[in-house]
């Protein structure tokens, strides 16, 4: 499964609105295929495996193999055939199985046509990192919304800012090219009128980063009409990918994003919005870059003299010379 879980990996941010899946066809200890799913509407993880091992075994070797996979078999026939009749058309004997698919209109649908054409089923296979893979899908199909990570870089005096003398960039060039990593991984990155006003940000994908998928949207929230039209949201080559909400809260905000079938959106903005989302609720992971720098400027990240969030299974990562710290805000009861 962890093969498996490694392979689902590499469809982050290229599969949405389907969430990104990875499978490994197994017999006698020996990998016979592997595969993962490259974009919606395209073969799923477990018809890419065994294609795989077809390329180099016979129908006969996949018989009473074992398929690990990431997120249940699909059971439905869409824009692709069902995963369950591919399973038992090469009477693959046992599935393995990370995590039960969240959509309530499936969920357990696939399990049930497998044992019940006598597949012996496994579930629960180092599921939370399962359900830590798709959790972008798992949001938007069972609440309409999409996840939402909030992201910022701070000093270590809890700064958002740099004394103008000292330039704009606060971490290094390692924690800049992590921030191209996680927003590959995104549908869409939401700012405030006034980040726009004040940082004029490109928010796009960079170099090699930008391979194989589209822009994510960049989204300005704002409840003014004076956003300078010279901006580069507004002139650059990927403006038509630039969306404005006007007037609009962040709430209402995340439900016409996720009507729009956008399943991620990580907020880049101050630490007014920021704050706002924790204190409502609305924000799912929290990912922090903190500078080994004292002295920072005049902003400082949360503008109000509370605790708004208590996080969770946090983590802490070096980048280069700064350190990435992740975690998950507490629900309110």
């Amino acid at each position: 499964m962890k093969i498996a879980l490694h392979e689902g990996a590499k469809g982050l941010g290229l599969t949405s609105p389907n969430p990104p899946v990875g499978a490994v066809l197994v017999k006698d200890d020996h990998i016979l295929g592997r595969g993962w799913h490259r974009k919606a509407g395209e073969a799923h993880a477990e018809v890419v495996a065994i294609e795989d091992a077809l390329g180099r075994c016979s129908p006969d070797d996949l018989k009473k193999a074992t398929l690990y996979v990431t997120l249940e078999p699909c059971s439905t026939t869409g824009r692709t055939g069902a995963c369950t009749d591919l399973i038992q058309l090469h009477q693959i004997g046992r599935v393995v199985i990370g995590t039960v698919d969240p959509n309530p209109a499936h969920a357990g649908a696939g399990i049930k046509i497998l044992e019940k054409a006598g597949v012996e089923v496994i579930t629960g296979c180092r599921e939370d990192e399962a359900k830590h893979l798709i959790r972008f899908f798992a949001k938007h199909i069972t609440t309409g919304r999409p996840w939402v990570i909030a992201k910022t870089a701070i000093t270590l005096d809890g700064r958002t800012t740099l004394r103008s003398e000292d330039g704009s960039w606060i971490t290094g060039k390692a924690a800049l090219d992590d921030v191209q990593k996680l927003r590959r991984q995104i549908d869409a990155i939401l700012i405030g009128g006034e980040t726009l006003r004040r940082d004029d940000p490109r928010l796009t994908l960079r170099g090699d980063f930008a391979k194989d998928r589209p822009q994510p949207w960049r989204v300005v929230l704002t409840a003014m009409k004076d956003l300078p039209t010279d901006a580069k949201l507004f002139t650059d080559e990927h403006h038509e990918r630039t969306m404005i909400l006007r007037g609009a809260s962040l709430e209402k905000s995340l439900d016409l994003l996720g009507d729009q079938g956008v399943c991620s959106v990580m907020i880049e903005s101050g630490g007014r919005l920021m704050a706002h989302g924790l204190a409502n609720d609305l924000i799912d992971e929290v990912v922090i870059y903190l500078a080994p720098i004292l002295g920072g400027g005049d902003t400082r990240l949360m503008p109000v003299d509370r605790i708004v969030a208590d996080l969770c299974d946090v983590t802490y990562q070096q980048i280069g010379r700064d350190f990435r710290v992740t975690g998950f805000p507490k629900r309110r009861p």
